[in-house]
This record gives structure tokens, C-alpha cells and sequence, in this order.
């Protein structure tokens, strides 16, 4: 597991140096840091929670509580497209910039041809609009954080990174311990923006060729894992003063033998979920379509951070103007 974390004038919290040892040790249950270590800061801040390889229609055939009981509070679609390709390196790449492939380059998994520099993902943009606001991620999909010759779409700007290699430890366990050391940041530790990356359901698909048991066994464990996540943000001390927004979304669908990467319904339609106070003023869901690039725009939007009108965003925030806070 690799830790970045980026100098700044805070304190680095001692909850993030837990042992991995811990972390794998779990089994099922995120390690309890102290409430009283929160710093915490009231105002708006964002929680994006990503999970690979979703299909809408099997999610909602699916046990998944935590996610339910945040749609039914919220904000939720099962009808938004996502980038052709529908494969993960365009994909995430558009959630995170807020641009089509078009622009940001990406066009399959080599990550050849990316254009970073010129459309940075959003929790780059934070930091250099705001570099007052603590951003943090966390993943084991190695290529969003490390990629030969540099230029990750989660940037060195990012304060704080945790990077697991789902392939070295195993899906369902590197999972286990993103969302565990992700739990710990955010229930200890100063947070504003973050984004967390869960690819164990995509890599079960594939393993099976199906979208049968396994697959849907692999949603249920990510749902427990955004649980932990939720009730961490719940248990910092200053959460009642401040205005969280989760969202919740993935990257493609699937076909029935596990694949994807074509232009069938099943593989480009993704669900977006949105949980939060700010969500009760936003128009309803289908009122207009919904494209995975309108992600990052209602992350920045909702923390008050107008990207530089040279970032080009294709996406537009779900709280459109007008319609919301």
C-alpha cells in the first residue's frame, strides 16, 4: 500500500499512520477512530464514492441498505450515460475531469494520449482554486494514481493518497482496506473534497464472465463498504455544522458474459446517486438526461468552486442554476 501525502501546514492526523496490518485484520468492521481527533471545518464539502462496473438494473435487484436508504433521502438516477468507450480508463477519467474523451484523450486502458495537464480531475482543480480545502483519495486501481511517465488523473497536488493494488492483495480485501483507511481519514482528519474508488464488483464480473452470483455478492460487500464510509463522516464532531454531499456513482455496465466496452444500453447506462441537505432543492431526476461528466461539476459546484472558465467542463452540476442551492 502506498500513502502520499502532500506538506501542508496542518498536522498530519496520527490515525493515518495505522499499520496495514490493522487494516487487513478487520474482517468486515473499519477500525473506530477517536471523534475528539477531528479538526473538522462547517461549510460544504463532498464525498464522491466510485464503484466499477455496475449495471443499474442489477444494483436494484440487489440487498444494498446503505445505498437505498441514501437514494430514498436523496437524489438517484439509473438512466445516465456514460463515455463510448464504456471502458474504465476513458470512463473514470470523464468522472474525474468533468470532459468526454475528446478532450481529456483517454481512450482505452494504456492511458496513451491523456491530456491531464490541460483537463486536471476535479480534486486538482480544488487544490489549485482552493488550496485551502483539504482533498484526499483513495483506490486500487493503480493507473489513476500511477502511470509511466506521470500525469495520473489524482494528481501529486492532492494532499492525501492511499493506493492498494486490488491484483497484488485481491479485490475484495484491497476494497476492504481503501474503504477502511478511507473511513479513518474522514472520521479523523480535516476533509473538504475526497474520492474514493471501489473496483472489486468490476474485476468479480470479469473473473466469472457473468453477472450471476458472485457479481452480485461483490455489490452487497461494496454497499457494507459505503456504509463504513457514511457513518464515518457521521461520527466526526463537527458533522451536524457541516453540509456533506456523497455521491455515489460508476463508471459502465456490463453485458450479460461480464464484458463491456460497446455502445449497448446495458454497458453505457450508469447510475448516479447524490445524498445530502442541497439535494432537496434539485430538479428531479430525469428531468433532463444525465451524463457521468456531470459528476465533477456538481462536486465543484456544490463546494462553491468555479473551475477557471478555460477548464472546458462538458458536464453540468445537477443543482443547475436556477433550479437549486
Amino acid at each position: 500500500m502506498t500513502t502520499r501525502m502532500r506538506p501542508r501546514s496542518r498536522a498530519v492526523p496520527t490515525a493515518l499512520l495505522l499499520p496495514l496490518v490493522c487494516l487487513i485484520a478487520l474482517g468486515g468492521a473499519a477500525c473506530s477512530p477517536s471523534p475528539d481527533a477531528i479538526s473538522g471545518r462547517s461549510g460544504a464539502k463532498v464525498l464522491l464514492i466510485g464503484i466499477d462496473g455496475v449495471r443499474p438494473d442489477v444494483l436494484a435487484e440487489v440487498s444494498t441498505p446503505v445505498m437505498d436508504s441514501l437514494a430514498a433521502g436523496g437524489w438517484y438516477t439509473a438512466e445516465a450515460r456514460t463515455t463510448t468507450p464504456s471502458v474504465s480508463g476513458p470512463s473514470w477519467s470523464s468522472m474525474l475531469t468533468g470532459v468526454w474523451p475528446a478532450k481529456h484523450g483517454v481512450v482505452d486502458n494504456s492511458f496513451e494520449g491523456r491530456r491531464y495537464a490541460e483537463y486536471p480531475g476535479f480534486l486538482t482543480l480544488v487544490e489549485r482554486e482552493r488550496p485551502d480545502l483539504s482533498t484526499f483519495a483513495a483506490l486500487d486501481w493503480m493507473p489513476l494514481a500511477s502511470l509511466d511517465g506521470g500525469g495520473p488523473v489524482l494528481s501529486g497536488e492532492i494532499d492525501t493518497l492511499v493506493a492498494v493494488d486490488g491484483y497484488e492483495l485481491g479485490w475484495a480485501e484491497a476494497d476492504s482496506v481503501v474503504a477502511s483507511r478511507a473511513a479513518q481519514h474522514l472520521a479523523s482528519a480535516d476533509a473538504d473534497a475526497a474520492f474514493v474508488y471501489l473496483g472489486n464488483p468490476d474485476e468479480t464480473s470479469h473473473r466469472h464472465a457473468s453477472i450471476g452470483v458472485e457479481y452480485r455478492d461483490a455489490i452487497a460487500l461494496s454497499d457494507r463498504h459505503v456504509g463504513w464510509l457514511v457513518d464515518a463522516l457521521r461520527a466526526r464532531s463537527a458533522y451536524a455544522e457541516e453540509d456533506w454531499l456523497v455521491l455515489i456513482s460508476t463508471d459502465h455496465g456490463r453485458r450479460e458474459d461480464g464484458g463491456h466496452g460497446g455502445d449497448s444500453p446495458e454497458e453505457m447506462t450508469i447510475f448516479i446517486l447524490a445524498s445530502g441537505p442541497s439535494t432537496g432543492g434539485w430538479p428531479a431526476a430525469g428531468s433532463r438526461p444525465t451524463h457521468i461528466v456531470d459528476v465533477p461539476a456538481t462536486a465543484l459546484h456544490h463546494l462553491g468552486v468555479p473551475p477557471d472558465p478555460g477548464a472546458g467542463l462538458d458536464g453540468e452540476p445537477l443543482a443547475r442554476a436556477g433550479d437549486g442551492p
